[in-house]
């Protein structure tokens, strides 16, 4: 049967069997009968997409519906609604009210803002009612069992998405957790593997030419060269290097070590030149070597070099990944307890290690206030906030730009600030960036979520506030977090004409 000729009776007696209208009276009934739009869907059809704006309040009579949206290219169910699911209970075995199966659309109406996922439908002969918006806020007027049903409902899917929002905050973090892990591991791993795969023939290479040099040298030649490795051990890297001199260096060391007979005259050019030295640095301590020795002690000095600069490597890849281990446990707050004592700078310099991928080609500056006090709480939260705000700023950015991180004591509160120098929030969605389900990127392209996770972790875990100030070229995000000990409250102050538009202070 067409949805447009299904009989008032029917209808009537269709929406009457609904928990969400079991309470209202017959005269409400024949109104809501008068104002339904009845219609049927074929599997798959759309009933309405994500990111249209919100125009009615869907109610399922029969077949099923699938809701999904779609996160950063993956499509995801967010739940389903059918008639046959079970509606005996008053709640089902994840909490949900029985009467959820049944409606949809009622959120974004409520916001005023557009539908946050796309809902489809599932089986052959879906039928659903539509209530236009005006006709949806009239039904709530004059049906007061409508309310009693629909908020519990309502409180449900805000709670079970911001459980959802959390749980995919979480596997990005460790995504990104792991992917910035990954990047920067690369270079000093990269590193060890290429030394340690080096360094057996390099060995065999200094045990070689040691005995060569031994067999051709006389005690006063071997003294000589033994103080020039000395001096080559001790010479610091140098402070600045020119490209161009020490090219011309490494090549000049080259051609008069090929020229001598030397068997790898590129391996000593390019390890002196690499110190900063020169051919007539080299020359000059070679003085005293005679012509017979000389090929030996080239060939000697450039095995000696190879080891010492396989051995930097080394010693320079091990103490980057113990960093950067460490970097990513303390992130993560691997090991310790929930609450403890922490500096916030520590959370902050670990966001930017763990983000530096996607902050390449973005210059970061840093305003740390010295002698900053600790603060109490869940480091881990902080650091989901840290995360969220620093990509947002990247990803205004698009690339390349300034973040600006600061950190002062203002009276008994941190105040942390991350700026950027991005395209700027609307003016007309600054109020509403930390509402749940308030997006200002692309469809597909975020939750709506993050922001508001990011405003509860602030207000309601450490007590404090979150605000935004905006214009093109230039937004800031100011966190307001109580020292340790602190009783009292950080909300923000008020706002005032230069620094207006301020949002999202902690509730009263």
């Amino acid at each position: 049967m067409n949805a447009a000729d299904m009989k008032d009776p029917e209808l009537r007696s269709a929406l009457r069997e609904l928990e969400i209208f079991a309470g209202i009276t017959e005269e409400q009934l024949d109104w809501l009968v008068s104002v339904s739009e009845p219609r049927v869907l074929a599997d798959g059809d759309v009933l309405f997409r994500d990111g249209e704006e919100a125009t009615g309040f869907h109610v399922l009579l029969s077949g099923g519906l699938v809701v999904t949206k779609v996160v950063d290219g993956r499509e995801e169910v967010l739940t389903r609604h059918s008639t046959e699911e079970e509606s005996a209970a008053a709640e089902d075995h994840d909490g949900k009210p029985s009467a959820a199966h049944r409606f949809t659309g009622e959120l974004p109406l409520l916001t005023d803002g557009s539908y946050v996922a796309t809902a489809a439908a599932s089986g052959p002969a879906t039928t659903v009612v539509a209530y236009p918006k005006p006709v949806f806020f009239e039904m709530l007027t004059r049906c007061h069992g409508v309310a009693a049903v629909l908020i519990p409902v309502l409180a449900w899917r805000i709670k079970s998405s911001e459980v959802q929002a959390r749980k995919r905050a979480t596997v990005e973090a460790l995504g990104t957790l792991a992917a910035g892990l990954a990047h920067e591991l690369n270079n000093p791993a990269a590193a060890v593997a290429r030394a340690a795969q080096e360094l057996a023939p390099a060995l065999d290479r200094l045990t070689r030419t040691a005995q060569a040099w031994g067999a051709a040298a006389s005690g006063a030649e071997r003294s000589l060269l033994d103080r020039l490795a000395d001096e080559l051990d001790k010479l610091p890297p140098p402070a600045t290097t020119d490209p161009f001199a020490q090219a011309d260096a490494e090549e000049e060391i080259t051609d008069w070590a090929e020229e001598a007979g030397s068997e790898r005259p590129g391996l000593l050019g390019s390890g002196v030149a690499d110190l900063g030295l020169e051919l007539g640095w080299l020359r000059e301590r070679l003085e005293g070597v005679a012509e017979p020795a000389l090929v030996p002690a080239l060939d000697h000095l450039a095995a000696l070099l190879e080891i010492r600069s396989l051995a930097a490597e080394l010693r320079a890849a091990g103490p980057r990944i113990s960093q950067l281990v460490s970097a990513t446990r303390d992130y993560a707050n691997l090991d310790r307890a929930p609450e403890q004592r922490f500096p916030v700078t520590d959370g902050l310099e670990n966001t930017l290690v763990v983000l530096r991928a996607k902050l390449a080609g973005i210059s970061i500056v840093r305003e740390y206030e010295s002698g900053l006090p600790e603060l109490t709480g869940y480091p881990s939260e902080l650091n989901q906030v840290w995360t969220n705000l620093v990509d947002n700023a990247a990803e205004a950015m698009e690339g390349s730009g300034v973040l600006t991180l600061r950190a002062r004591a203002e009276g008994v509160c941190m105040v942390v600030e991350i700026a950027d120098t991005g395209r700027g929030i609307p003016a007309a969605s600054l109020p509403r960036i930390f509402e749940p389900f308030y997006t200002t990127k692309d469809v597909g392209k975020g939750t709506g979520l993050g922001l508001h996770l990011s405003y509860r972790i602030v207000t309601q875990r450490h007590h404090g506030s979150i605000t935004a100030r905006s214009r093109p070229g230039e937004t800031r995000m100011v966190v307001r977090l109580p020292f340790a000990g602190s009783a009292q409250s950080c909300a923000s102050p008020a706002a005032t004409p230069e620094t207006a538009p301020i949002v999202g202070t902690s509730p009263s």
